[in-house]
């Protein structure tokens, strides 16, 4: 049933995909709560108008929309040609034993889409291409929401690289070199967390490597 308001904003556990979402019709400028998950998108002012309730115009996200549905399939069929450095640190994060909190859904499949991109099997990747600038360098961007804990999942970024790199020296796909761009000086102090070797390292205090890894980190 549409309504005018959100009377309950939060309606999905954050450990979970989303089950379903609040959709906003902007003609009638009504919510109804609709099955799924909400498809990737943005919105934009409406060209024009100076009004200040001004519902804006959605502006769909297909690639992101494209590779959603193949990372979860890909997921439930165990990550299908990752390394054996990968498998454990996907193990590791999905494990409610060996660590003492669960990740966040979004974190999770943050880098579930990362390392799909890189080591996910070709044939489930045809018809995916990610735009570049002409540069030497691949851009990934994976967009998170305040507070959802891109700190985090940028150590898990790490990790992954640095620990594959030492583990198997010769895969060009990854690399023990990291660079870490910050916006400011306090943002780059609460950054120091990144280095494996700095006192409350996030690897060790959010428990994103094995304890059996740990060493290894130390390479990067």
């Amino acid at each position: 049933m549409a309504q005018s308001g959100i009377d309950h904003l939060i309606i999905n556990s954050p450990f979970e995909e989303p089950k379903t979402h609040w959709h906003y019709d902007r003609p009638t400028r009504a919510f109804t709560k609709a099955e799924g998950r909400r498809p990737a998108g943005y919105v934009i002012a409406t060209p024009g108008s100076q009004a200040f309730d001004d519902p804006g115009i959605f502006v769909d996200l297909p690639l992101v929309n494209a590779i959603r549905p193949r990372v979860k399939t890909w997921r439930e069929d165990g990550y299908a040609g990752v390394s054996g450095i990968t498998r454990r640190l996907l193990e590791h994060w999905n494990s409610t034993e060996e660590r003492p909190y669960p990740m966040f859904f979004c974190q999770l499949e943050a880098m579930e889409t990362l390392i799909w991109l890189v080591e996910g099997p070709a044939s489930e990747r045809v018809g995916i291409e990610i735009p570049g600038d002409g540069g030497k360098f691949s851009r990934l961007c994976s967009k998170m929401a305040t507070g959802s804990g891109k700190t985090i999942v940028m150590g898990m970024l790490i990790a992954w690289q640095v620990l594959n790199k030492v583990t198997y020296p010769q895969d060009a796909r990854f690399s023990k070199n990291i660079l870490v761009v910050a916006p400011g000086l306090t943002v780059k102090s609460r950054l120091g967390v990144l280095m494996p070797d700095s006192p409350g390292n996030i690897y060790q205090e959010f428990g994103i490597v094995p304890a059996g890894l740990a060493e290894k980190m130390r390479l990067g």
